[in-house]
């Protein structure tokens, strides 16, 4: 989990990176342990796959060099209105243990043709959680940004491991 400022500085770190002409502005970059993903608004004029081919080289430019820089992936996206389109993007396995009751609730997704896959209807119940969860899980966000600051802010303490002997 990075803090509101780190966040902040990767946002800034883009907008000073990314050529003037590939987006009209900046919307939004938000990252996780493995990926980056910076979204910005395109001309209304343009479709997404005319920008994707007119900025392709730009980006691919500004995303080695964060890759490099920040050791996760980067990934693009445009917003035109309401409408988000997210393209070279990560779909991270992750494990779970489940027992039967949420695997019932899984395989009813399925059955009902909401989910191909019990993957599927994992991924779709943490998109509705997210949806309608999105204030309280901002301050639980928050709260763990706090916890980090607190730590950081605390006293140093000699590294036990280390032998006086040195």
């Amino acid at each position: 989990m990075i803090t509101s400022e780190q966040s902040e500085q990767l946002r800034t770190w883009f907008a000073d990176r990314l050529p003037v002409d590939v987006y009209e502005s900046l919307v939004d970059v938000s990252v996780d342990r493995e990926e980056i993903t910076v979204v910005g608004t395109i001309p209304a004029t343009e479709s997404v796959k005319e920008f994707r081919e007119r900025t392709r080289e730009q980006r691919i430019e500004v995303a080695r060099e964060a890759e490099e820089l920040y050791r996760r992936k980067v990934a693009w996206a445009v917003q035109s209105g309401d409408d988000r389109v997210l393209f070279t993007h990560l779909a991270v396995p992750v494990m779970t243990r489940l027992r039967q009751p949420e695997r019932k609730v899984l395989d009813t997704l399925v059955a009902g043709g909401v989910a191909r896959s019990r993957a599927d209807a994992l991924a779709w119940c943490v998109r509705l959680v997210g949806r309608n969860t999105d204030e309280w899980l901002t301050e639980l966000r928050d709260s763990l940004a706090k916890v980090q600051q607190v730590r950081a802010a605390g006293p140093d303490v000699p590294d036990s491991r280390k032998s006086g002997s040195e």
